[in-house]
This record gives structure tokens, C-alpha cells and sequence, in this order.
């Protein structure tokens, strides 16, 4: 009989992050494609873990038997005491979204601190998995884990697929962002964009429940301040079926990024056929074709808002990056996909133990 996998998460599984998505979709393809596994749920105050839920987190992962294998999500890996790593029997399989350290706005004794631990954790582990080559590539170049044991295992296409078009043509163009409010998603840099654009006709919605505490109080005051009350929209957290609409209305996707390990709404705006503009962040070249978005440096209002302009004024330009973006969405892999590449991953893991 194959061997269970034991999928470790710390925190809520629901939660509306990019990261916790993955998690949710991954746990459910494995079991789809015939890999028996199970949600091990961690503490949540793991990056910063308190001293008894580190205690708890370690106990539990070393509950999980030797036979069967264990994915650790890097959440919590990366941020475990090394000498209780040896206490866990099952071979571990790491999954990291986008290294510790590279949070936004660490101080830099708490970056270097967590880089180095989740340096040595990484050293551990029997295998490594992450969601975009340039995560495999900070790995390899800042981590100095060896290239063959990391496998990227890019995420799977949206479970809502595209609709027909909805924008009318007497209503202002839609600009959509979809992301957590929290200070590396850019949103500020996006509404200071959207500021200069202010003599275009336009209307934006940034989608994404409030993250780090008073910062959606902060973007309402920037949004207030520059006049903009009436035009941007600040939505929360929507159903699923309010973010199809809002995706199938809008006629640009805009998230000025600081660092991406990955993007899962990018992938969302492709499916969808709308044309990007974004940073040239982490991961994002990656994953936006040059086809279908412009992208322009992190912290570049100027730039972001010439980039607008382009295709809120341009139809040609803009029919030209939906159409790429239709066929870019057409050929992203499936969670199926994913799943059997994790599977075969774990059938290594478990027969090298």
C-alpha cells in the first residue's frame, strides 16, 4: 500500500492568503490522484512562534510514523529550532512559498536570523518543494540547497473558470487588484498610480481582506486624501462568484507588488483573458507573459501609471494582451498536474528512507 503523506500546515487552512490556497488545493488533488493524505494542523503563531506551541508543533510532527512521509509547509518549517528537527522520524518533503526572510518589512536582525535558520532546516529535509523557478533559484544561489533536490510544482489553474465579458460600454473601465492588505502587496504604489491617472475615466476594486492590523485604515486615508473616495473601492474579502464578476467586468488586473513568490491571481487574470500590470517582483516575470501585461520595477508609481494609461487609452494594445492572456490561461497546468508530480516525489522520498 502506497504510504501516507502527512501534510502539515500551521494556522488556518481557510485563510484567504495565496499560500494557504495552494495548501488547500494540493491536500485535495493529492487524495484525488490516489496519494492517501491527511491535514496536520500546527499552531498559528508560527513564523514567531511562542515557546509552547514550538513545543507543541514539534511533538506532533514527531508523532508522524517513519513509514509515511511528511510535508512540512515552510511557514512553519522555516521557523522550527534545528535540534528538534532530529526528533522527527518521518522523511520530510519542505514547501516553500517564498523563504522567511524575504517577508517585507523585517527588520534586518529578524531577516538574517531566519535566514540562516531556515537555511539549516532546508539542509534537512529530503526534498524541497516550491511553486516558481525563481524561488527554486533564491534556494540554490542564497540557501545553497542542490538544484536536483528541489521540484517546482506550479500552481494549478483557478478552480472558477472564465465567463463571458461582462463590461458595459457605458460604465467606467474596471481596474481589478486582488490581494491581502498588507504593506508588500503594493496597494499603496497602486492607488498613488491611479492618482495620477485621475483625468482618465476609470473605477478600481482592490479585493483582499484587511492582513496586518490598521492597514486598511491607512489605504482608506490615502485613497480619501487623494480624492479618490468615489472612484476606489476598498472590497474585503468577496465570494467566489462576486470575484468571477468583478474578474469578468474588469478590462485591467493591477497589483504593484513588492515580491511575489508566485501569484496566484496572476493566473486568475490570465484565465479570465484581462491584461496584467504589475511589478517585475520576485516571480512575476515568471509568471506574467510579456504578451499579456507590462510590468514595471516595485515602487514605481510613475511607471505604474504610465502603464495604465497605455491600455486604458490603447483598444488595439489592450485586445492585443487579452487575446495573449486567453491563450497564456488555456495552458496552465491543472492541481491533477500537480498532484502527480508531488506523488512522484513522494514515492522518491519514501524509497530513499
Amino acid at each position: 500500500m502506497r504510504p501516507e503523506c502527512v501534510f502539515a500546515v500551521p494556522g488556518d487552512l481557510s485563510a484567504p492568503t495565496g499560500g494557504y490556497h495552494y495548501d488547500r488545493q494540493l491536500l485535495a488533488a493529492l487524495n484525488d490522484v490516489g496519494q492517501r493524505t491527511r491535514h496536520l494542523a500546527l499552531p498559528s503563531s508560527f513564523h514567531f512562534p511562542e515557546d509552547q506551541h514550538m513545543q507543541d508543533a514539534v511533538e506532533a510532527l514527531a508523532k508522524v510514523p517513519a513509514k509515511d512521509v511528511l510535508i512540512v509547509d515552510g511557514l512553519a518549517y522555516g521557523a522550527i529550532e534545528t535540534r528538534q528537527i532530529d526528533r522527527i522520524v518521518a522523511p520530510i518533503i519542505a514547501l516553500v512559498h517564498h523563504p522567511l526572510a524575504h517577508e517585507n518589512g523585517l527588520p534586518p536582525d529578524q531577516a538574517r536570523r531566519l535566514r540562516l535558520l531556515e537555511k539549516a532546516n532546508l539542509g534537512k529535509a529530503a526534498h524541497v518543494l516550491v511553486p516558481s523557478g525563481h524561488i527554486k533559484d533564491v534556494l540554490v544561489t542564497d540557501y545553497d540547497i542542490a538544484s536536483s533536490r528541489i521540484e517546482v510544482i506550479r500552481p494549478g489553474r483557478p478552480e472558477f473558470l472564465s465567463v463571458q465579458n461582462l463590461a458595459r460600454d457605458d460604465a467606467a473601465p474596471l481596474i481589478l487588484s486582488v490581494g491581502l492588505l498588507h504593506p508588500r502587496k503594493g496597494h499603496d504604489v497602486l492607488i498613488s498610480a491611479l492618482d495620477a491617472c485621475a483625468d482618465l475615466t476609470w473605477r478600481a476594486v482592490i479585493v483582499g481582506a484587511p492582513w496586518e492590523k490598521g492597514y486598511d485604515k491607512t489605504l482608506q486615508n490615502q485613497i480619501d486624501a487623494a480624492g479618490l473616495g468615489e472612484r476606489i473601492k476598498l472590497a474585503g474579502r468577496v465570494r467566489t462568484e462576486e470575484l468571477t464578476r468583478l474578474y469578468a467586468e474588469a478590462r485591467i488586473f493591477a497589483l504593484a507588488t513588492r515580491y511575489e513568490g508566485y501569484g496566484i491571481v496572476f493566473d486568475e487574470a490570465l484565465i479570465n483573458g484581462v491584461p496584467i500590470v504589475a511589478t517585475a517582483a520576485g516571480a512575476v516575470p515568471g509568471t506574467v507573459p510579456t504578451t499579456a501585461g507590462a510590468l514595471v520595477q516595485p515602487e514605481d508609481a510613475t511607471g505604474f501609471s504610465a502603464a495604465l494609461r497605455g491600455l486604458l487609452k490603447d483598444d488595439v494594445l489592450h485586445a492585443k494582451m487579452a487575446a495573449a492572456a486567453v491563450q497564456a490561461g488555456r495552458e496552465l497546468p491543472s492541481w491533477a498536474d500537480a498532484a502527480h508530480r508531488v506523488r512522484s516525489v513522494i514515492d522518491r522520498v519514501r524509497s530513499m528512507a
